[in-house]
């Protein structure tokens, strides 16, 4: 008659084997980020993916046709994205951020009309439904007219929003779930901020 195997001749044996093999699956979600030990709370900063939108924005304004700005915000805010696109026959430069508050918030320019960059700002528009404007707010004398996706009567908690505003030789858009905090802040930052230099 064969042997047991050792393993199985005593249940300190099963025990040190299972310790084993619970340090390597702690080694194994440490190490590929699904996990993360951070005292000082950072670990979801650590997670949100690095993304250079000075460099970005700066390549845009060599390329695109209409003048591109680079807002300049808080440390607390972090880039994460950024991707070039068309409204209509037009082309976008769009770049986002997570705000301290935790949802994203994108910046898009263009020289598009307000009407064709609208549904670029809410690619989620069959689940979330189309935009529908609120009215219009004044920041820094700048006019912004505002959207929300949905019931615009009765919103839902965390709607995707947009804010358009018209500087005449090109049009910025802001979209996401921020709070209004968030809008105010990025919306004042772009208007201040002077076209980058132009490859045109």
């Amino acid at each position: 008659m064969a042997e047991k195997p050792r393993i199985l001749n005593s249940s300190r044996d099963m025990i040190l084997t299972l310790l084993v093999l619970m340090a390597l699956v702690a080694l194994v979600a440490v190490s590929s980020r699904n996990c993360s030990v951070s005292p000082t709370g950072s670990g979801a900063d650590d997670r949100i993916p690095a993304f250079d939108t000075h460099a970005a924005l700066r390549a845009d304004a060599a390329s695109m046709p209409f003048p591109v700005r680079q807002p300049v915000l808080p440390s607390s805010w972090k880039p994460n994205s950024g991707a070039n696109g068309e409204a209509g026959r037009s082309r976008v430069s769009t770049v986002g951020w997570i705000t301290p508050t935790g949802f994203y918030l994108g910046l898009s320019q263009t020289n598009a009309s307000e009407g064709e960059l609208l549904p670029t700002l809410n690619p989620n528009q069959e689940t979330e439904g189309p935009m529908s404007g609120t009215g219009k707010r004044d920041i820094e004398g700048t006019q912004w007219v505002t959207y929300v996706a949905g019931d615009r009567l009765a919103p839902s908690d965390g709607a995707r929003k947009a804010w358009v505003a018209d500087l005449g030789d090109v049009r910025i858009g802001l979209s996401g779930k921020a709070t209004e905090d968030d809008f105010i802040t990025l919306a004042r930052a772009v208007i201040q901020a002077p076209p980058l230099p132009s490859g045109r």
